[in-house]
């Protein structure tokens, strides 16, 4: 009996530890993150000096202050989220470990992030030293999302593109590619239907390091769709002032409108990896009078698959809110 007793509480071990993998994964990754942080901070304070024959290391005394503030309260504040959190990630190990890898590699820098989820925790921290700019296109969950996390930037979109309009606009903005809908301009001018005009003026001035287009919404034939989210982090890659290279992420790539806008404007050239449904460009600076996006243009249009209605999201904390 105590043999079977044993076996049976091992088996329901091993299935929460299954049910939560994911999110056991988030916070080991957010320890490790915390602990490298501390270790960097700490050699910075760290002073080699030599006396004659005699090498001496110390530790300054600001050091010392900075011992007990060492962990910022944007890692504690995201330890606790995941730790308490049941949510359903809407992203795979393997996505989320792309992103990262790309956001540590030039962090601290400036990440701007379509769409507030169960993730957006994690990309602040990541880069907890450089600036994260989210943009959702609900007022009511950017509001909620800042009043609990006060030290997030958010700001509501109002698109007003729908899915169902993708191939009138794709073809609008073809026609208008050495006009309003040019590779290189300033959006905040601008008079493209795909471009997003309507942020803070600062937006515009940043040069963004990584861009994520996770939202807004596009699972059904009257939802914003990402065809604006595409056009105007292509336009923004492209018109920074100095000669980078912007990372641009996509989730969802699979899906048939992502996948048309991403080919247009983003480019096929530019498209470094695909992992699961993460695509991966990453994208040049471009001189003013570029006329094109791509080297070699391939419009496609964009059918509605007869599923499409079949993945839906949930926002965090808000049960009643649909997402993509």
């Amino acid at each position: 009996m105590k043999t079977v007793t044993k076996l049976v509480v091992l088996q329901s071990t091993i299935h929460r530890l299954q049910k939560h993998g994911h999110r056991l994964w988030l916070l080991v990754f957010i320890s490790f993150l915390m602990f490298a942080s501390f270790s960097a901070l700490l050699m910075k304070q760290i002073h080699f000096f030599h006396d004659g024959s005699h090498e001496y290391s110390e530790i300054s005394s600001s050091a010392n202050r900075s011992i007990g503030s060492i962990i910022p309260k944007d890692v504690i504040g995201a330890l606790l989220h995941y730790a308490a959190s049941s949510t359903s990630p809407q992203m795979s190990q393997e996505e989320i470990r792309v992103i990262a890898n790309a956001v540590l590699q030039k962090s601290p820098c400036n990440v701007l992030v379509f769409g507030l989820g169960h993730e957006s925790l994690l990309l602040r921290i990541l880069n907890f030293e450089g600036r994260t700019v989210f943009l959702d296109e609900s007022e009511n969950w950017v509001n909620r999302f800042e009043e609990k996390h006060p030290q997030m930037e958010a700001y509501e979109v109002q698109y007003t593109t729908k899915v169902s309009e993708s191939n009138q606009l794709l073809a609008l903005a073809k026609e208008q590619r050495g006009a309003d809908c040019g590779p290189v301009q300033n959006l905040l001018f601008s008079d493209c239907k795909l471009a997003i005009n309507d942020l803070p003026n600062n937006i515009y001035d940043v040069g963004w390091d990584v861009i994520f287009i996770d939202g807004p919404r596009g699972y059904f034939p009257g939802a914003p769709g990402r065809m604006s989210a595409i056009f105007t982090a292509a336009v923004l890659a492209r018109s920074k002032k100095e000669d980078k290279v912007t990372d641009i992420f996509v989730h969802d790539s699979n899906r048939e409108v992502e996948k048309a806008y991403s080919t247009e404007f983003l480019c096929t050239e530019n498209l470094v990896s695909t992992v699961g449904m993460l695509a991966h460009y990453r994208v040049r600076t471009m001189a003013k009078d570029s006329m094109d996006f791509c080297t070699v243009n391939a419009t496609t249009k964009v059918p509605l698959p007869s599923n499409f209605k079949t993945r839906k999201r949930t926002k965090v904390g808000m049960t009643s809110w649909v997402g993509k």
